[in-house]
């Protein structure tokens, strides 16, 4: 069944496909913190800003940790600001505890 998507929205009485329920899902984590691991071991910790179809993702106030050797010791972050991760380079993503609460349910491995 083909949805209508009007100006406010899809209408009540049909059902909402899953690539609109997935952007919704995806709106609601705006501005949420995200811990993002990469393939070369570094993760970096900011507000999700932005996305697109190759799984690429803005970070904001983005904060590297990078892989430490000693399990002992916990190295100082290093502030970027605005970052872009590559999606090909994408580990996991996972959204802080904070942010959670508003975004429940979201936690992905891979995109």
């Amino acid at each position: 069944m083909a949805t209508m998507i009007e100006e406010n929205g899809p209408s009540t009485h049909e059902e909402v496909s899953p690539w609109l329920q997935a952007r919704q899902k995806l709106e609601g984590l705006l501005n949420k913190n995200m811990k993002i691991r990469m393939t070369d071991g570094r993760t970096l910790v900011g507000l999700f800003l932005c996305t697109d179809r190759d799984c690429n993702v803005i970070l904001g106030s983005a904060q590297e940790f990078l892989k430490s050797t000693d399990t002992f010791s916990q190295a100082e972050p290093r502030v970027l600001g605005l970052a872009m991760i590559p999606g090909h380079h994408v580990v996991s993503i996972e959204v802080e505890a904070d942010s959670l609460e508003e975004a429940r349910g979201f936690r992905s491995n891979r995109c």
